[in-house]
């Protein structure tokens, strides 16, 4: 999984309501068998027209935010459906991590699982960053995991909290395995020990 640091890009806003996962990920992509494509599927009823052009109405379509490395976000952004496309997607458009007041558990989670950060912002945060990113002068911003802050165009600063587990396994680029396999040795150990203590289980 990809380690994240300090990331430097554009923020896109989509700050509507409730953004489900049908809507990030439509179910016409969601039949392959492995995770080709997704890419063209992000968003796709709101990026393209119906006659396949890109819809310039649509703010990923528009620079600087076409090449946006962060999304701002409603409230409840991610509910729906469970579907796992929706971050594949938003990791394979170059998105490294969503910034909003509240997101839908599962969709949270899926996150985490696929090293996209989640920041979550009170409301006064997130006023700031949804302004910035709104005007595109002002759209780039640097996220800072380590020291947990949002930088702003202006060089002002805004601080977000984060589980630590969380955050260690961004920084290291490790998913739910890699975690585990970091206690390999203790894993074996105990292993070895139980079987000493219960040989008929050999």
């Amino acid at each position: 999984m990809q380690t994240f640091n300090t990331v430097t890009g554009s923020a896109a806003p989509l700050l509507a309501a409730n953004i489900d996962t049908d809507v990030i990920m439509p179910k016409q992509f969601l039949k392959g068998i492995d995770r080709q494509g997704l890419d063209r599927g992000l968003f796709f009823d709101s990026r393209f027209l119906a006659s396949g052009e890109p819809n310039p109405q649509f703010v990923l379509n528009q620079a600087p935010w076409n090449t946006a490395t962060f999304l701002v976000t409603g409230p409840n952004f991610g509910c729906g459906s469970s579907r796992e496309h929706a971050v594949w997607g938003l990791k394979q458009v170059g998105i490294r991590a969503l910034i909003g007041t509240t997101f839908a558990g599962i969709f949270y989670d899926n996150c985490q699982r696929n090293g996209v950060l989640v920041i979550q912002l009170d409301e006064a945060g997130f006023k700031r960053v949804a302004e910035a990113s709104s005007i595109a002068a002002t759209a780039q911003i640097s996220v800072n995991l380590p020291e947990q802050h949002i930088e702003l165009a202006d060089g002002s600063v805004i601080g977000f909290e984060i589980d630590q587990l969380r955050k260690q396994s961004l920084l290291l680029g490790l998913d739910a395995i890699g975690t585990t396999l970091q206690r390999a040795g203790q894993i074996r150990a105990f292993e070895a020990r139980h079987l000493a203590d219960n040989p008929w289980l050999g």
